[in-house]
């Protein structure tokens, strides 16, 4: 790594909100995920137009992003977002780009939240952008989700990121938690043969006691198959 040779007289400054230093900061611990939040404001401060915004795939083509985030930058950014979400830092919503599937990100204030609204309702539309109908905060899956996940799974690719979420508004957390394991314990890493176990046990109950009337309301048992992406998630 070379040297620092200190700051010049004149340079480009990029805002940061206090907030960032006083409450943000005491709660992120994961260097790659203060990164990206950096990086955050760097590309998104410049842009033009009532609703300033980035996409996961303009960040893994920013150059100065994918050096900081080194090797698989495609899996750091993916989990320094889903963390970001996780902590009402960001907001997003799924979106297209020219027929190629990819994620809007945007921070999460007030001008921003009525924004998103207004691209859900048909009220706004993004140029070049073709929005998806967006997951409510609520049902975000939890970082450590996605965490088990990728590390016992594979890369948590955005595909994947949206079947999780997915996953929690239909299944205990629990649920989605100990089907990963099982597939481990199996030797069957990958989400299609996740979402079949939670199929199963949706239908024929748990051997732990837990039975269907445990599900959360409007469980289709064959949704994860049958989804947007299903013809997408390996085998």
């Amino acid at each position: 790594m070379m040297e620092f040779k200190g700051f010049p007289d004149r340079m480009v400054f990029t805002p940061v909100p206090n907030l960032v230093f006083n409450s943000l900061l005491p709660q992120i611990t994961d260097i790659m995920e203060l990164k990206v939040l950096l990086h955050l404001f760097e590309i998104i401060y410049p842009k033009k137009g009532s609703l300033k915004f980035t996409s996961y795939n303009e960040m893994l083509s920013y150059p100065g992003l994918v050096n900081d985030l080194k090797a698989e930058a495609g899996k750091a950014l993916t989990k320094a977002l889903a963390a970001l979400i996780s902590k009402g830092i960001v907001l997003t919503l799924p979106a297209e780009k020219a027929g190629v599937s990819d994620n809007i990100y945007v921070f999460n204030n007030e001008s921003n939240r009525l924004s998103v609204e207004k691209i859900i309702n048909g009220e706004m539309v993004l140029p070049d952008f073709k929005t998806k109908e967006a997951l409510p905060e609520a049902v975000e899956a939890p970082a450590d989700i996605y965490t088990l996940y990728e590390q016992n799974i594979g890369m948590l690719t955005p595909l994947i990121a949206d079947e999780l979420r997915e996953a929690v508004k239909q299944y205990p957390e629990g649920w989605i938690r100990d089907a990963i394991k099982e597939a481990v314990s199996l030797n069957k890493r990958n989400w299609r043969y996740i979402a079949r176990i939670l199929e199963h046990w949706s239908t024929e109950g748990r051997d732990d006691g837990t039975h269907r009337g445990n599900l959360k309301k409007n469980t289709d048992p064959d949704k994860f198959i049958k989804g947007r992406y299903g013809h997408m998630v390996q085998r």
